[in-house]
């Protein structure tokens, strides 16, 4: 497999801060310095990013709304557009800080689309949540769509964008919910107990789009075996019946047992599961194009940088093993920032369990939850909702 992978990174990503908030740079910071430590940085081609022109934002976000993000920029008690709340409070600087991620998602997207590299990571990105004309769930600029709609532009016809994030990817099904050259797949947890309360199995897309938009609604306490289960059930069925010309993915890891904010069950390793099967995917459908952004995770610790360093280095096609200890030196940066809480040992946390294959008639929950989404948008993507092999 060609797995030459580059990477958007900059030290200003870190200017994207909400301050005493759940979404801390930090945990971008000992991303970056897990993977250095490990040696997957020096495998990967890293760019610095470009911010987003206000023509590219136009493409995503409408004029009011940009103008509302610029005064907020300015104007610390500016409210409104969803700006100036608890989940996206307003700070100095928040629109350049904005568009650098969002200019790296697209950057990332363009380097593959052009046949420059076959993979590329930008761990900044993945802000899914942000709408045309307002903010949300910690999210001002949506660089997925901006990514997306720069590949349309650039002439892709078909692109499957997978979101493993823990919250409903709305922002995006939103955007492109009548749109039939874009497949949302979102897994999340169910919409009834979490935020953004949107992404139940009946939104399936509109008009010529419909069977686009798939959503996964699991429920809380899934682990690792189940969370596999119902990806295996539906997504590398979706996507081959899809057959796009590239494969985007957004990787949040807020699914993870520990984190704060949500009520999921995976592991490191049940999430470095997802995350190589989501490469294996690409190489399998779209000739090996794929784009990978980051997304929530609020594990800033213990989650986030292993989770996101197993990102990195897959993409390098050089995958780093659970057992992998954590070098001594980053554990010496992270304790020197004041973090007094136990740290892990090692890059995972135990063998997965086995996952059992989905069939239909199971009872529970997660099953239901299964079939519901099958049953949604299996025939209208020429499968069979029945058919485990589907």
């Amino acid at each position: 497999m060609d797995c030459r992978a580059g990477a958007i990174w900059d030290e200003r990503y870190l200017a994207y801060d909400f301050g005493d908030h759940p979404l801390n740079p930090v945990r971008l910071d000992l991303t970056i310095r897990l993977a250095r430590e490990l040696g997957v940085l020096e495998r990967l081609d890293v760019q610095p990013p470009t911010p987003a022109d206000e023509a590219q934002l136009l493409t995503v976000h409408s004029p009011d709304y940009l103008a509302a993000v610029r005064r907020a920029s300015q104007d610390q008690s500016f409210t409104g557009y969803g700006l100036g709340t608890g989940d996206d409070p307003v700070f100095p600087g928040m629109y350049d800080a904005a568009a650098l991620i969002a200019g790296g998602s697209a950057q990332a997207a363009m380097r593959v689309w052009s046949g420059e590299i076959p993979h590329a990571v930008n761990i900044a990105g993945g802000l899914h949540h942000a709408m045309r004309d307002h903010a949300s769930g910690f999210c001002i600029f949506n660089d997925v769509v901006l990514g997306i709609r720069t590949m349309l532009a650039a002439g892709a016809t078909k692109v499957a964008y997978v979101d493993i994030d823990v919250h409903h990817g709305d922002g995006v099904q939103a955007a492109f919910y009548d749109d039939p050259r874009v497949l949302t797949i979102s897994l999340h947890q169910d919409p009834r107990t979490l935020f953004p309360g949107t992404g139940a199995p009946t939104e399936i897309g509109s008009g010529a789009a419909e069977g686009t938009s798939v959503n996964v609604a699991l429920p809380p306490g899934t682990d690792d075996a189940g969370w596999l289960r119902a990806y295996n059930a539906v997504v590398p069925g979706a996507v081959r019946a899809f057959a796009p010309d590239i494969l985007v993915s957004q990787c949040g890891c807020d699914t993870h047992h520990e984190d704060p904010l949500a009520n999921l069950d995976l592991t490191i390793d049940g999430q470095r599961a997802a995350i190589a099967s989501m490469h294996a995917l690409a190489h399998e459908v779209t000739g090996g194009k794929w784009v990978a952004y980051g997304g929530g995770g609020y594990g800033l610790v213990r989650c986030v940088p292993r989770t996101w360093t197993h990102l990195l280095a897959e993409a390098t096609g050089v995958p780093v093993p659970s057992e992998t200890p954590i070098p001594p030196a980053w554990t010496e940066h992270v304790r020197k920032r004041g973090v007094r809480a136990e740290l892990p040992a090692t890059m995972g946390e135990g063998p997965l369990a086995p996952v059992t294959p989905w069939a239909p008639g199971g009872e529970t929950w997660l099953d239901a939850a299964i079939g519901a989404t099958r049953r949604a948008v299996f025939p209208l993507l020429g499968l069979d909702p029945h058919d485990p092999r589907d």
